[in-house]
């Protein structure tokens, strides 16, 4: 398959399409408003159903019954647009129905600003809705993993019958990359046995959020989160092997990593990636396969420390875990080295 040059936005636009889905409601709002303006023609063009809602919560409520019906459904949005889909998809969540919602982070909370950030970690990963739920979450590093993990996301909403979460970035989703687009798919929504459309005569359906009364509800629910946390664990390594310190870092960040270990490595300092895929779950088994680390970094693009608290729960905290965090400018690969020399001076501050 022939690569192609496309800005992180339309990649996962057409990766959309490529997966089969047939409905997109979604709200502009920057830097995710190319996907809606792509796919305002890209999905008419296949058969599918474009609805510029008049809000985000309209959309998201549109993505529930398309969801409902057996479509492959999606819906997009960033920052304070992303807060008015909580309440949606809580009810998704709680109805056990597959969608997609692609977040392009952007700096701050409340109305925020447009400069780059990835200030959404806790919203995302702990759930911004009501109720016992999760989403799955995915963090692409570049505009190809963006593409792949749409159609990867796709399948693993269906596997589980679960909203899953791209979280992307506004660098990730600016940039342009190489990328070879992913096959294009057919999807039946008449296949599933739960779904308004589903497979089988007679059967009368209903879709409802309010599941409580079925017997057992509580284990029930605690024992799909357990088994997709024992399952769906994904992440990335890179020089952990012999690693005295271990950089984490998702996203745009987790690049600058890179290219720290590198300079690290060359003035002998023994540092390592570790770049979660999948931040929820998140991929605690590749903490625990560590055998010579003697202290954790997270490094995020917020102004509080977000991710650590993960980072030190994946641990357990036998090791100290420290903290580079700042939004609005990317990070430059001799930050995090003098971050990486702080801590061997012992001049850091450990956050757990």
């Amino acid at each position: 398959m022939e690569k192609q040059l496309m800005k992180g936005n339309e990649a996962i636009a057409e990766a959309v399409v490529r997966a089969g889905c047939k409905f997109f409601a979604g709200y502009p709002i920057t830097p995710q408003s190319e996907i809606l303006e792509y796919l305002s023609w890209r999905l008419p063009e296949v058969g599918g159903n474009f609805v510029q809602s008049e809000s985000e919560l309209a959309g998201i409520s549109m993505v529930y019954g398309a969801a409902a019906a057996g479509f492959r459904a999606m819906t997009s949005s960033s920052g304070p647009g992303y807060s008015l889909l909580q309440e949606g998809i809580s009810y998704i969540a709680s109805a056990e129905l597959p969608c997609l919602i692609i977040n392009v982070m952007r700096y701050g909370s409340g109305l925020g600003d447009i400069f780059v950030g990835q200030s959404d970690y806790w919203q995302a990963v702990k759930n911004g809705g009501h109720g016992d739920y999760r989403s799955i979450v995915y963090a692409p590093a570049s505009v190809k993993e963006a593409s792949d993990l749409v159609v990867f996301g796709f399948d693993k909403a269906e596997e589980y019958r679960n909203p899953v979460t791209l979280l992307s970035d506004a660098s990730i989703s600016q940039m342009m990359e190489p990328v070879e687009l992913p096959e294009m798919q057919e999807h039946n929504p008449d296949k599933f046995e739960w779904s308004l459309k589903g497979k089988g005569e007679g059967k009368a359906r209903s879709i409802t959020s309010v599941m409580y009364f079925q017997e057992d509800y509580d284990n029930y629910i605690a024992a799909k989160y357990k088994n997709i946390e024992k399952n769906e664990q994904l992440w990335e390594e890179i020089e952990t092997e012999d690693a005295e310190i271990i950089l984490v870092s998702y996203g745009i960040t987790s690049r600058i990593c890179n290219e720290a270990v590198e300079l690290a490595r060359e003035e002998g300092i023994k540092v390592g990636l570790l770049r979660p895929i999948s931040l929820y779950p998140y991929p605690v088994r590749a903490f625990q396969k560590q055998k010579n680390v003697k202290a954790y970094i997270s490094v995020e693009m917020t102004a509080l420390a977000q991710m650590a608290e993960d980072v030190a729960l994946a641990c357990k905290m036998k090791q100290p875990v420290y903290s580079l965090a700042g939004g609005m400018e990317i990070f430059e690969a001799s930050d995090v080295c003098n971050k990486i020399k702080e801590v061997i001076d012992g001049k850091a501050k450990e956050v757990f």
